[in-house]
């Protein structure tokens, strides 16, 4: 076991959740896209509101789905735009 998966492992037993929840792929992968897509700062807070959106029923393979598509089509204020062809 790595230490990811003991940090996983503690926290879930200690917040009484089902450790099978914890799909690290799918969550570092989100937070990857906001970090790299958005903003550095909007991967901890994109996960913890995805967590919110699971928690209310959402699956999280749809939720970091549609979220991580969300931060592949941002366009931040410093970002080029993309002009028309001719």
């Amino acid at each position: 076991m790595n230490t990811l998966e003991e940090w996983t492992a503690a926290v879930c037993a200690d917040l009484g959740l089902d450790p099978a929840c914890a799909d690290t792929t799918i969550v570092l992968d989100l937070a990857r896209d906001a970090a790299h897509g958005i903003a550095r700062p909007a991967a901890p807070l994109t996960a913890y509101l995805v967590g919110v959106a699971v928690g209310q029923g959402m699956a999280l393979p749809a939720a970091a789905g549609r979220i991580s598509a969300l931060a592949a089509d941002w366009k931040t204020p410093d970002a080029p735009v993309d002009s028309p062809s001719p």
